[in-house]
């Protein structure tokens, strides 16, 4: 088996990195790290686009060392909002929040879209929390979650 020894950052790709910034940063409150443009050799390398160049920011998480890696591709760029929650490969990033309430109120006076209201979930790993989905601005899926009240 793999040895692991940390998770480093997630990564989201970006149309517009000046919108994305707008939402995680000012809206959810990650903290930049980096943000520069990039068209470096072992870029072009392990991404598999010989002419890539992009537009890199690292955030990073509340409370971790891990940092969320947003990239927009300068070029070669392609079209297509991300892809359903119910598609293989698709993916979240779920963020615990103090009051869910009150964090759905304030983003959807924001203009932020959902999924839905508030839920609270029944399963038996998180029962009793209470979780929404919503959509960055490119559509790629965050869950917000308030943990359950303690027992």
């Amino acid at each position: 088996m793999l040895a692991l020894a940390a998770a480093h950052h997630v990564s989201f790709t970006v149309a517009d990195m000046d919108r994305s910034l707008r939402f995680y940063r000012d809206l959810l409150g990650l903290e930049v790290l980096a943000d520069w443009v990039s068209e470096t050799d072992y870029l072009k390398t392990i991404t598999g686009f010989p002419d890539a160049r992009m537009r890199l920011a690292f955030l990073r998480l509340p409370g971790t060392e891990v940092r969320l890696e947003l990239i927009q591709y300068l070029a070669p760029s392609a079209p297509g909002p991300a892809a359903p929650t119910n598609s293989p490969g698709a993916a979240h990033l779920c963020f615990d929040v103090p009051d869910i309430q009150a964090a759905y109120r304030d983003l959807r006076a924001a203009g932020v879209a959902f999924r839905s209201e508030p839920v609270e979930i029944t399963s038996v790993a998180n029962r009793g929390a209470w979780g929404v989905y919503l959509s960055d601005p490119d559509g790629i899926t965050v869950e917000l979650r308030q943990p359950p009240a303690p027992r």
